[in-house]
């Protein structure tokens, strides 16, 4: 992403349509952007993939250092406390899909037990996903630890999504778009709503995206990993390779007081990362291991460093950076939209200007 290419997204990312949210949710000091609005800390470790293998050891000292460089604290256990406490429900929204670039036991294991170093009993972490499928595909439910709960808010993977089984009705952003060929009409086809994991089930909840490129978002990374994975009738957003919502989808959904309020970490795998084709890995040729986690509690800041860090590897491999995509087999939607990051920020979800990002890059 070349300077003449941010300026000209920061323009034109407004969300475009009006929006109502109906979502209430108790105030938090945590609340997005956090406690370290701006900050990003990188942390890379060489060590981190041996072999084509994710090396657990490495990648927890990883997870360790990172936690404490963004927090200031002395100690492992100490940075987890700044969050978390005895009597919370803590979720974890992980990325299952799209093996072998997805969240893995490497990664979400030791999150696990800084949670549980800040005294929260393993039956109150909740692992979710949206679909109960992709948990069973991707194998998770295999390696989760005895005692933690996992949820999902649907069966599977549908075109229309619509159906509120799973979702709070009393959770909800209205969007004046709807899946083409529903009727505008319906108040379900016009919403989204929160999943009841979200609004029922816990309290705080930890984001752990992972480092890809998306066809229709440009990215997905913090900020898609929580709308487009917490809530229900997000196809709308991208219903067809000629249009494209994300800019006008994404950021009013996790401005919700239900997102907003209780997703108060995010931690960016990037440990494996895809850079063209995404989300799903299409072919070996397009995955590449970046060896680098990522930590904050502002989810525009950290997106921002994602997406320039996927548009460096797509430029080395000479590709066009997501902005300026075209379609090639790979991926054919006409326009991608990774400026709903920016169009976030301008809604006060986090830091926008790159020239105000604290970026910290650390090595172990």
């Amino acid at each position: 992403m070349n300077r003449r290419t941010y300026l000209q997204l920061c323009g034109a990312a407004v969300c475009s349509t009006a929006f109502r949210i109906c979502s209430k949710a108790e105030t938090s000091k945590l609340a997005m952007p956090g406690p370290y609005p701006g900050r990003v800390v990188a942390v890379e470790s060489a060590a981190s993939v041996h072999g084509g293998k994710l090396a657990k050891d490495p990648i927890r000292s990883m997870l360790q250092k990172g936690m404490c460089e963004l927090t200031g604290a002395p100690a492992w256990q100490d940075a987890w406390r700044q969050f978390f406490e005895p009597g919370d429900v803590v979720g974890i929204k992980i990325n299952p899909c799209g093996y072998p670039v997805c969240t893995g036991p490497e990664v979400l294991m030791p999150v696990i037990e800084g949670i549980q170093s800040a005294g929260v009993k393993i039956q109150d972490i909740v692992v979710y996903e949206r679909y109960r499928s992709v948990l069973v595909q991707s194998g998770t439910m295999k390696w989760l630890p005895a005692g933690l709960r996992v949820m999902h808010a649907a069966e599977a993977y549908t075109d229309i999504q619509t159906g509120i089984d799973g979702y709070d009705p009393d959770h909800y952003v209205e969007l004046p778009f709807v899946w083409p060929g529903l009727d505008a009409n319906d108040e379900n086809a016009r919403r989204s709503h929160a999943a009841l994991f979200l609004s029922k089930h816990v309290n705080k909840v930890i984001n752990l995206p992972v480092l890809k490129d998306h066809e229709a978002a440009g990215v997905t990374l913090a900020l898609k990993n929580m709308s487009h994975g917490m809530f229900n009738n997000v196809n709308r957003s991208h219903p067809n390779t000629n249009l494209t919502r994300m800019v006008d989808f994404i950021p009013p959904v996790v401005s919700a007081p239900i997102v907003r309020n209780k997703v108060v970490l995010h931690i960016l795998d990037g440990i494996r990362g895809i850079y063209h084709g995404g989300p799903v890995l299409q072919g070996e040729q397009f995955m590449w291991e970046a060896k680098t986690l990522y930590f904050a509690t502002d989810p525009v800041a950290m997106d921002l460093i994602g997406w320039r860090v996927i548009d460096a590897k797509r430029v080395k491999e000479k590709f066009k950076p997501v902005a300026e995509n075209i379609p090639d087999g790979y991926g054919e939607t006409v326009h991608r939209q990774p400026e709903h990051i920016i169009a976030a920020g301008k809604l006060g979800l986090g830091e926008w200007d790159l020239s105000k990002i604290d970026l910290r890059h650390v090595a172990v």
